[in-house]
């Protein structure tokens, strides 16, 4: 098979390999509903999703809803989430992102881009994970693998994630955006990974410009 000429090209060919490679990939962050994958989404920011998983049941067994969190003091939140990185911050927003949700949302999880990142906590990357996996909605989530992987594609020019996401959205299916970031992610963990990439193993090798096989 010829190798792709362009970025779409290896974009399309990335999410047709990775398609076979992790055809049940799914978000590793544990949630049952849009507003436990919300609050756990937001505390994953410089933590890893093991990380979050073992604070997440304590937390929504004591709040299961955004009532209970939004009435939640902060010292309490804090001590469900104390081992994680920055846990003061993080208890501040999603104490805060729950108040909004009640607030001006009837206590249900927004669906738009705009009132998504309107809550406290909330990037763009946030709102694409809660769109995309929880929301059955078009979303491409950006991350640090997903930036490297694309790079070392050679499939994006931009640098930063928001215009990321913007170069890569028109090379994939709407539909397919959030299985593709998913894809992407879980091949930088285990065989594309930072320090050592395996191109020995990868399912990408015969077109990926970096490949050292």
């Amino acid at each position: 098979m010829a190798r792709p000429r362009t970025a779409k090209g290896r974009a399309q060919r990335t999410h047709e390999r990775l398609a076979l490679e992790y055809p049940g990939a799914e978000c590793e962050l544990d949630h049952r509903n849009a507003y436990e994958l919300l609050i756990a989404t937001i505390l994953s920011a410089q933590a890893t999703d093991v990380g979050v998983n073992k604070v997440t049941p304590g937390l929504f067994a004591a709040h299961p809803e955004p009532s209970s969190l939004a009435a939640a003091t902060q010292e309490s939140v804090e001590e469900l989430i104390g081992s994680l990185g920055l846990f003061r911050s993080k208890a501040k927003n999603i104490i805060k992102c729950a108040q909004q949700l009640i607030e001006l949302h009837d206590g249900e999880v927004p669906t738009s881009y705009k009132d998504l990142t309107g809550l406290a906590g909330v990037g763009r990357k946030t709102a694409n994970v809660v769109r995309s996996v929880a929301l059955d909605l078009p979303g491409l989530p950006v991350d640090t693998h997903v930036l490297r992987l694309t790079e070392l594609l050679d499939i994006r020019t931009e640098a930063d994630p928001v215009k990321v996401e913007m170069e890569l959205n028109p090379m994939i299916p709407a539909a397919e955006r959030g299985l593709f970031s998913l894809r992407v992610i879980l091949h930088g963990r285990r065989v594309c990974v930072a320090r050592r990439p395996r191109c020995e193993d990868c399912v990408l090798n015969d077109f990926c410009p970096s490949s050292t096989v």
